[in-house]
């Protein structure tokens, strides 16, 4: 079978403004406590791709009435108490959504839920949700000793813990917080260092139990609680690669608009800025708590940097397209910290690794880092690995010499009309 390709030409200046989709970790967390929540909310712009419509269909068949209003969807919740599906619930490739529904699901006393999804889902590990959930009482088995999907739970009575994240992880972090609502006593979380902190923020848009005293969060079980509308900013994940486009492509000047700027997912812009980018951004608006505004970037020159380890659980997602931009810097990009991105999509330390060498970049690879001589690509071929990230990164990275990018539908898991937006910036000038 012949596999899908595309091949796009070596683009001339990107000019323009654009939007793009909404944030997926808030759609994914918007959508599971409005299913949570007790009568009708919108979310207003929300992500509407692979992952969240997997979202979406799981809320379905445990109760949630969701209906699509134009771009918006309509909620009604059933409350704290969701239905026992009555089939299997296929996450799809939706890391996020399996592992923040264990811990909501945990807490439903006496219902029977089995958890799977695609084949690169099946792979990811799960133990590092599971573990602390089993020290709260959380009755789960899975492959591998409980580690990897299909996974079964079994809801029960919970009781909160003090746990200390071995490694930050933002959802980690969530599926505690959420089991927390259904759990006897206090839940509380420790994080090494910050992580992205939109749950933490829709708690407070909803009204839910939260403290925080510096890296500790605690939440505690929760009454009802009403529906609210939310707005979904853009997604600074999938703003990254314009911008990266941008910096990389002579002549080119991009602005994007109604982005999230949460700083725990701006670490990139702290690197780019390092590496000597010509970026400009403010804040103009926040919903739910969420800062809003815009991002202009325009082609310039740029340096080589050794990353700041403490800025990788801000731009745990961005690493790719920091990749794509570190491969037209001068000189050499060090990115460490990088253990968590093995376990992604696809193993992203290898994937970027791999796709560099295709294009002509000279590439070291370790256990948990990367070490990258820029200096520019050739035209070649690009493989995404069953990885919307990795797909788009490096269709950026070849896009000033041309590249072919094979199966180019996976970025449609975070992205759809990717292509279309970038052929049309690049249209423009």
């Amino acid at each position: 079978m012949d596999r899908p390709f595309l091949d796009l030409s070596p683009c001339g200046p990107l000019r323009g403004a654009l939007r793009v989709p909404g944030d997926k970790s808030v759609t994914h967390r918007g959508l599971m406590l409005l299913a949570l929540a007790e009568g009708e909310g919108r979310l207003f712009y929300p992500l509407k791709a692979g992952d969240t419509l997997s979202t979406a269909r799981v809320l379905r068949a445990l109760g949630a009435e969701i209906a699509e209003e134009g771009p918006h969807f309509l909620v009604r919740g059933r409350g704290l108490r969701l239905k026992e599906p009555e089939d299997v619930l296929d996450c799809g490739n939706a890391g996020t959504l399996m592992r923040l529904l264990l811990g909501i699901l945990a807490g439903q006393e006496g219902l029977f839920a089995v958890l799977t999804g695609d084949a690169s889902l099946r792979r990811r590990p799960m133990g590092r949700v599971a573990a602390p959930l089993r020290a709260m009482g959380a009755q789960l088995l899975g492959r591998e000793g409980g580690n990897k999907a299909p996974l079964a739970v079994r809801g029960q009575g919970l009781k909160g813990i003090r746990y200390t994240l071995p490694v930050p992880s933002a959802q980690v972090k969530s599926a505690l917080l959420l089991a927390g609502l259904f759990a006897e006593g206090a839940t509380e979380v420790e994080e090494p260092v910050p992580t992205r902190d939109h749950t933490e923020r829709l708690f407070r848009h909803f009204g839910l139990p939260l403290w925080v005293e510096g890296n500790r969060i605690r939440t505690q079980r929760s009454g009802p609680f009403p529906a609210k509308d939310l707005v979904v900013p853009g997604d600074f994940s999938s703003a990254a690669f314009f911008l990266v486009a941008a910096l990389v492509t002579p002549g080119s000047e991009v602005v994007v608009e109604g982005v999230g700027l949460n700083p725990t997912r701006t670490g990139l812009l702290s690197v780019l800025k390092a590496m000597g980018a010509d970026l400009e951004w403010r804040v103009l608006e926040g919903e739910a708590g969420e800062p809003v505004g815009w991002v202009r970037a325009r082609h310039g020159p740029l340096k080589g940097v050794a990353v700041d380890p403490g800025l990788i659980p801000l731009m745990v997602d961005e690493v790719p397209a920091l990749a794509a931009a570190a491969a037209w810097a001068e000189g050499e990009t060090y990115i460490p910290g990088l253990a968590e991105l093995r376990v992604k999509e696809s193993d992203r330390v290898a994937a970027i690794a791999q796709n560099l060498r295709a294009l002509g970049v000279e590439v070291e690879e370790g256990e948990d880092w990367l070490r990258i001589r820029g200096g520019g690509v050739r035209p070649g071929e690009v493989e995404p690995f069953h990885d919307h990230r990795i797909a788009m990164a490096f269709a950026v990275a070849g896009l000033p010499v041309g590249v072919r990018v094979w199966e180019p539908g996976w970025a449609e898991i975070s992205y759809p009309g990717f292509f279309q937006d970038l052929k049309r910036l690049c249209a423009a000038s």
